[in-house]
């Protein structure tokens, strides 16, 4: 409070000191000494200047000449607390008092002074002097009470809070620090029972029965807790911290409709961070093998609460992905995305999903539009590689992939698996020792994956080159995985090439066996078929593998031709 005074008011406060001493002092009736009263202005004008030691130096001359001007004192301690020498400014306010006891700006800067520097017992000592000089001041009973409670002595600051009371009658705020002083002194049946009169003249009042509820709760009372709790949620609705605790009790005794019902309230309320809220669902998420349906609601809750809020949409992408619909958690990944491009696990869940849908038109805008942000991720470059391939964007690709691979260094398993991507996109421009190279590294860097064998001796036979290592490759793979219709499938390819027709159509037939469903594999069965001389039975299982969804741009022509013509993707 003293901080707030300003220079003015200091000047027109020692200035009015010093002359009051003049009129009423033993001098009075005679002529001031004007030496003396030069200095001490020439003091004061250093002083509002901010030129402290000038100032110092003429106040020490004035009292060279007079030592028992309190007025002198009391600016010389205000100009060594500006200058934080606390000792000094305490002295000399200090001999103001001894020269001056009744007066309240002194005792009152002392005071302050005092509690500042955690000297309470001084600081006590000064407040009590001037509420005995005025009784009903209350801003001095605060001061005062506040300093004996620093000072560990709760019951006399009691004592200063009920004659705080009187003068200003009863109200929540000072029951409540009425409440805590009892519970300081271990005396809580005075605690709650000041708590309890307080409630009479205010039963609505939050801070009130939000301290009967902390209190309750403490004590184990949780009946009587909940009771108080209810009240304070029906009296301030806004109150988040209630509808919250509300929430947790009911959770804890099982009843989950109510839980969730407070949950719902205290998402709407302000005064719970959001980051709490996020928390609080992520947290309910993980715990949760099975989503319940009322996350749903209060997901929906915070996402029309904070619209623009990522997080909020990527938390119902989970619900979703838990639930197993993959379609409906990548809606709302994406539209996390228009609020937050600079997380990458959200781009990450979103490129992945456009991989299982092979949705690879929507993978390559989204791979495309996430390396404006991760430039340096070479997982996403290896994702527009693979997109940009599924187009026949084969020039892009490359581009890609070929960064990509820079990126990935130490890191054999992403840079092999862009090595095969980058060998598909070289096959797809026929720069077939490019494309060889890039297989053969691919294979080097992860010698384990059947995949890349696969891939390449499909590859291989489809160019009609190096039969024989194709034929090498898939054998390794059928060593180790032999029954697998996809690559069965591929061996029949291999040795369809090399013109070996009666056992490719062997494989075909195994293969089938395994993937009934495969349009390629059917389609491969019919070749072979007619390539053996079942030319109407070629065309039947041709005609099937359109109906399945056959890709062979000549499939068409072969049905209307009834003749083999080799396939274009």
């Amino acid at each position: 409070m003293i901080r707030k005074l300003t220079y003015l008011l200091l000047l027109v406060l020692v200035s009015s000191c010093f002359v009051s001493k003049k009129q009423g002092g033993q001098n009075a009736g005679t002529e001031p000494d004007k030496g003396y009263i030069s200095k001490f202005y020439e003091g004061l004008n250093y002083k509002q200047q901010g030129r402290w030691d000038q100032a110092i130096k003429s106040f020490e001359e004035c009292l060279g000449m007079r030592k028992d001007d309190d007025a002198v004192y009391y600016a010389l301690s205000q100009i060594y607390f500006v200058k934080k020498d606390l000792i000094k400014s305490k002295e000399a306010i200090r001999k103001a008092i001894d020269l001056d006891g009744k007066n309240t700006w002194y005792l009152q800067e002392y005071g302050f002074m005092s509690f500042e520097a955690n000297d309470f017992d001084e600081a006590a000592k000064s407040f009590k002097r001037l509420v005995e000089l005025e009784p009903r001041n209350v801003d001095w009973l605060l001061s005062y009470g506040e300093a004996l409670l620093q000072k560990g002595d709760a019951s006399g600051a009691l004592k200063v809070l009920d004659q705080i009371e009187n003068q200003l009658g009863p109200n929540p705020e000072m029951s409540i620090e009425k409440f805590r002083l009892y519970r300081q002194i271990n005396k809580d049946n005075e605690a709650i029972a000041v708590l309890e009169r307080a409630l009479k003249l205010y039963p609505d009042d939050p801070s009130l029965l939000a301290n009967m509820v902390d209190f309750y709760f403490e004590k184990k009372q949780d009946e009587m807790a909940l009771s108080y709790l209810v009240r304070l949620s029906e009296s301030d609705p806004s109150n988040g911290n209630a509808h919250m605790a509300l929430a947790q009790y009911y959770d804890r005794q099982g009843r989950r409709e109510l839980s969730y019902m407070e949950l719902k309230k205290a998402f709407v309320c302000d005064d719970i961070d959001k980051d709490v809220k996020i928390k609080i669902m992520l947290s309910m998420f993980e715990s949760q093998s099975k989503v319940d349906p009322e996350l749903f609601d209060l997901v929906d809750v915070l996402i029309d609460k904070y619209p623009k809020e990522a997080r909020t949409y990527t938390l119902k992408g989970d619900f979703f992905m838990k639930l197993g619909d993959t379609q409906r958690a990548r809606d709302y990944f994406r539209e996390a995305l228009k609020y937050d491009q600079g997380r990458f696990a959200i781009w990450d869940q979103v490129l992945l999903l456009d991989y299982d849908f092979r949705d690879y038109k929507t993978m390559y805008q989204d791979a495309k539009e996430c390396l404006k942000y991760f430039p340096a991720v070479s997982k996403v470059y290896l994702l527009f590689g693979i997109a940009s391939n599924q187009l026949k964007r084969y020039d892009e690709s490359i581009d890609a992939l070929t960064t990509g691979e820079e990126l990935a260094v130490g890191d054999d398993q992403m840079a092999g698996e862009i090595c095969a991507h980058l060998a598909e996109a070289y096959f797809g421009v026929k720069k077939y020792p490019e494309a060889k190279k890039y297989y053969e590294k691919a294979i080097s860097l992860d010698a384990a994956n059947i995949l890349y064998k696969n891939n390449y001796a499909y590859r291989l036979a489809a160019s009609k080159m190096d039969l024989q290592k194709a034929e090498s490759l898939i054998k390794q793979v059928l060593e180790q995985i032999p029954e697998d219709g996809n690559f069965i499938d591929t061996y029949g390819w291999v040795l369809f090439q090399q013109e070996k027709y009666v056992e490719a159509r062997k494989q075909f037939e195994r293969a089938q066996g395994f993937k009934k469903g495969s349009a390629h594999i059917t389609e491969h069965l019919g070749d072979a078929l007619f390539k053996t001389g079942a030319v109407n039975e070629a065309i039947e299982l041709w005609k099937k593998a359109k109906e399945m969804g056959s890709e062979n741009k000549r499939l068409d022509e072969k049905i209307s031709k009834q003749t083999y013509y080799e396939p274009e993707y």
